[in-house]
């Protein structure tokens, strides 16, 4: 292990409340152009019953002075590290001020303040508060906050905070200030303090209640004319939240702030919210659909978090999912409504499956409640986000929307203003509905994703179908043992026709027409239902209501019916994604023994009549339809993963299915290509959805006259959606245009930092046999920048994450290169660096020789001197992986 620190493990079971409270909180900034200074007003109160010194966070600080009850107090009056601030003599209410100097400049984290392109920004959850002043840094300590921003005017002419203006002015020496109240206590992960040279575009929203809250957002001056877009989704997620939950806001001002430099999408700051300017900045020339559809999507979330995460706040980070999960599932449902729900249902599946189930099975598996942890950046993962609300999404559905609704109000009713846990969640809805969840809340301290192995007979003289319903949990490093989980399994039962057949199960004297949602508690279940007339097609899991692998054995005519006729949407899909995994698999063995491939006529076949359907169906379900499963969520069914072997056998499926509908893609592609003026709306997002699959599969023909026609949309589409979809088909190919178009694309859009981050990505996700060589050309490169978290993803991760072939050959220099990216960026970043170390923590799942490269970079990482504790975490767990 390196030399720097033995991480300490945190845990569950020695949750303590605090020993002392803080009840207001006055801050005054002096912000400077090599250091700030930043002065704390703390009022505090020793907890009932506590006799313990009192403890305070802090890192990265220059203690300048410390007052206690307006005295001054000299070293040997308290004690200090590089972690705490320690005071032993205090009485039970008193009066602490203390005096930090921080660099914001020099700080390249991106946690606590910092400078993003010349503005003063923060970033403090999760812990990041400890880097501007020594505090109580958890969030189970809740205080009213007044901050006094002071800068230059001219550098510095806009200086916000949370919560309401309440003072401003000018100063002497050319300063002036701003001071912000907010009125509602949070804890210190929710502070945000912005100050630069910012424009903003302004709005309004009543309220149901009839208040009016002012709504801004800052951004750069360049970029004041791509903010239309982020307004109209904040003022939907407002109206949405008040129809759908109930819940108004609660401030007189609501702000977003857009910066460049950023390690997450945004952060839900009380009335201050900053962003990842990714999830701002929008206009059709520079933005796609699917970053208006992201954009929406993660303004929802932000806002949300005002009632699901800032009004009610989690008591410890254990609770990360309290606010996460739920929030998570709120925006689902939001952005369901706004674009399509079950488009929105397949790609939450899509991540869940591809991301989620692979983080169950690996080394940093962790409950939606984690039991303990050792850097708490490290458990902010697709299995506190996405799965976390799954879990929220199957109460749901036990419950009812009404059920859930009441269950929701109660929640808010009862915890405004408190710092909770998930079973305070999970107990509300219970005592809303009069319902037992006792087994349910499994799913927040069991780990692993559960297999549902499912058996079926048919007896047609006695008119009756069984299904047998096995459910396991694989172990977990933690958990070898798992209990049988609460979850409700959603099914319907089709004739030959595709018809519902009525379900009335042994036992029960009522009828459910149509669906019926099973719930399954015990390890083993039987149901069996009566008066079935003829034998049925099982539609099961529909919706995928609940998150687990589903094994259960269906014929291709059988997938193919559910694909044709399924009255359910998601399981249309899910029959065409099994259908494929099934194909593919096959490819795959077939090529690693060198045997001849084909596709079965079947498959096409039944493509071919999705295909016959485009003007009729939703375009954009029919484009989801037209995409195989990824090679990441392919190669979770692999026992030893082949990424050559994968990705040939993808490949191959796509080219047969582009040979044999050449005509019906051809004619697709042409009807829908339109000349309009670009529009985000459901209709239109689906109609370019689908023409540019259709291109997609076209250029696997790899014709030249059909590369002059997609470079002949990229150089005449007025939207970057179509223009991207070209030059990520035409950088997949060794066509003359290739070069053309990725020059030409650089040359129109240098200039913009978030354009450039798709150029960047679109070469390194690109298969070529030099992909490797292109990339590190790149991180010499003007458009990359090693300090820039979207730089770093667009480039780096997208080459590791999505170029498998490439980033997995057997000579290991894709390792290699990680490796080493690694160990530059672990000392500036390490929340962005210990991202990149998780993709080798799967190096068992492949063969032995690629095994062996990859554990030789961990090791490496792991003996690199001083390396952080985000990564010293994860290459510890992975090189344990059994």
């Amino acid at each position: 292990m390196s030399e720097g620190k033995i991480n300490k493990t945190v845990y569950l079971k020695d949750y303590c409340p605090p020993d002392y409270q803080i009840k207001t909180v006055h801050l005054s900034f002096y912000l400077g152009e090599e250091h700030t200074k930043v002065h704390t007003k703390l009022s505090i109160t020793r907890s009932l019953g506590k006799e313990a010194p009192l403890v305070l966070h802090g890192e990265a600080l220059e203690l300048l002075s410390i007052q206690l009850n307006g005295q001054l107090l000299t070293e040997n009056s308290y004690q200090i590290n590089s972690e705490f601030l320690i005071l032993h003599q205090v009485s039970d209410q008193f009066i602490l001020e203390i005096e930090t100097k921080i660099y914001p400049q020099k700080n390249t984290t991106l946690s606590g303040l910092y400078v993003s392109e010349g503005n003063f920004c923060t970033q403090c959850e999760a812990e990041g508060f400890r880097r501007i002043t020594y505090f109580l840094d958890r969030p189970d300590v809740m205080a009213t906050y007044t901050t006094t921003i002071i800068g230059n005017k001219e550098k510095y002419p806009v200086l916000l905070s949370n919560g309401n203006l309440i003072d401003q002015g000018d100063k002497e020496h050319g300063e002036h200030f701003a001071t912000w109240q907010d009125p509602f206590p949070k804890p210190s992960y929710l502070f945000a303090l912005v100050a630069g040279k910012l424009s903003s575009i302004q709005d309004k929203f009543t309220t149901l209640s009839g208040r009016e809250v002012s709504l801004s957002i800052y951004v750069q001056p360049h970029n004041i004319e791509k903010c239309a877009h982020a307004m109209a989704s904040l003022k939907r997620a407002m109206a949405w939240d008040e129809q759908a939950y109930g819940r108004e806001y609660d401030l007189d001002n609501y702000m977003i702030v857009a910066v460049d430099d950023f390690n997450m999408g945004a952060m839900e700051n009380k009335g201050l919210n900053i962003f990842n300017s990714k999830f701002i900045l929008a206009n059709p020339e520079t933005a796609t659909d699917t970053d208006y559809q992201y954009i929406e999507g993660v303004i929802g979330h932000e806002y949300f978090h005002n009632w699901s995460g800032n009004r009610i706040t989690c008591r410890d980070w254990f609770q990360l999912s309290l606010k996460e999960g739920f929030t998570v599932f709120r925006d689902q449902q939001f952005s369901a409504s706004q674009s399509g729900a079950v488009v929105k249902r397949i790609e939450d599946v899509n991540r869940l499956r591809t991301y989620q189930f692979r983080e169950d099975a690996g080394p940093m598996a962790h409950p939606v409640r984690p039991e303990s942890y050792e850097e708490i950046n490290n458990f902010y993962t697709v299995t506190i986000y996405e799965k976390g609300a799954e879990v929220v999404r199957m109460l749901h559905t036990l419950l009812g929307e009404t059920g859930f609704r009441k269950g929701t109000d109660l929640y808010f009713e009862r915890h405004d203003g408190q710092a909770v846990t998930t079973d305070d969640f999970v107990k509300a809805l219970e005592d809303a509905n009069q319902a037992n969840f006792f087994q349910f809340r499994l799913w927040y301290s069991q780990a692993g994703t559960p297999e549902l192995h499912v058996q079926s007979s048919y007896d047609v003289d006695q008119q009756i179908y069984t299904l047998k319903i096995k459910q396991i949990c694989p172990p977990t490093p933690d958990q070898p043992h798992k209990k049988p989980f609460h979850l409700p399994l959603t099914m319907g039962l089709l004739d030959s026709y595709g018809k519902h057949i009525p379900i009335e199960l042994v036992g029960e004297n009522y009828i459910t027409e149509g669906i019926r949602i099973l719930e399954l508690k015990n390890q083993e279940e039987t149901f069996v239902f009566k008066n079935i007339p003829t034998k049925p097609i099982p539609s099961l899991l529909r919706g995928f209501s609940t998150p687990v692998k589903l094994h259960f054995e269906l014929s291709d005519e059988e997938r193919c019916f559910l694909l044709a006729h399924d009255s359910d949407p998601f399981n249309r899909w899910e029959a065409g994604q099994q259908l494929a995994v099934k194909i593919i698999l096959s490819l795959t063995k077939y090529y690693q023994e060198e045997k001849s491939l084909n596709v079965p006529s079947i498959f096409i076949e039944a493509i071919a009549k999705v295909l016959e359907n485009y003007q009729t169906d939703d375009q954009s379900f029919i484009a989801q339809l037209l995409v195989l499963p990824s090679e990441h969520y392919l190669s979770e069914f692999m026992e030893v993963i082949d990424p050559e072997a994968l990705y040939q056998a993808r490949t191959f499926l796509r080219q047969t299915l582009a040979h044999s509908l050449k005509d019906s893609f051809n004619t697709i592609y042409h009807r829908l290509t339109s000349e309009k003026p670009y529009s985000f709306n459901p209709q239109e997002v689906g109609r370019r959805a689908l023409c540019n699959i259709c291109l997609g599969y076209l250029m696997a023909l790899d014709e030249t006259e059909i590369h002059q026609h997609c470079f002949q949309q990229f150089k005449t589409a007025d939207n970057m959606t179509d223009r991207i979809a070209a030059l990520s088909y035409l950088a997949d190919t060794k066509s003359t245009e290739r070069e053309a178009a990725l020059s030409m694309f650089y040359d129109q859009w240098k200039q913009d930092s978030l354009v450039m981050d798709k150029w960047l990505s679109i070469q390194a996700s690109a298969k070529c046999d030099d992909a490797l060589e292109i990339v590190k050309q790149l991180t010499s490169h003007s458009a990359f920048k090693l300090t820039n978290p979207n730089k770093v993803r667009a480039l780096i991760g997208a080459f590791c994450q999505n170029n498998l072939v490439n980033f997995h050959h057997p000579s290991g220099d894709g390792y290699k290169f990680l490796g080493e990216f690694i160990r530059k960026l672990d000392p500036l970043n390490p929340q962005i660096a210990a991202r990149l170390v998780s993709i080798f923590s799967f190096w068992k799942r492949y063969d032995s020789k690629r095994q062996v490269l990859m554990k030789d970079q961990l090791e490496q990482i792991s003996h690199s001197p001083n390396l952080s504790k985000d990564i010293q975490e994860i290459t510890l767990k992975s090189l344990k992986m059994n």
